[in-house]
């Protein structure tokens, strides 16, 4: 159900649905939807770079 006057999301910043605001986690998104062009053994390397980048970025905000 749906209320009429409830809040809406605010739009990316981006203005992409997709767009997080966050550079590198956008380009970790764009990076995991081109690899689902690629032969699943060379997925894997595109996994683990874009794990290695998600947690280097979570991370960074506690410093």
């Amino acid at each position: 159900m749906t209320f009429p006057n409830a809040a809406q999301p605010a739009p990316p910043l981006g203005g992409n649905p997709e767009d997080t605001g966050h550079p590198a986690v956008d380009a970790v998104l764009r990076s995991l939807a081109n690899a689902a062009r690629l032969a699943p053994a060379e997925q894997i390397a595109e996994y683990e770079a874009a794990h290695q980048v998600l947690q280097e970025t979570l991370a960074s905000i506690d410093r």
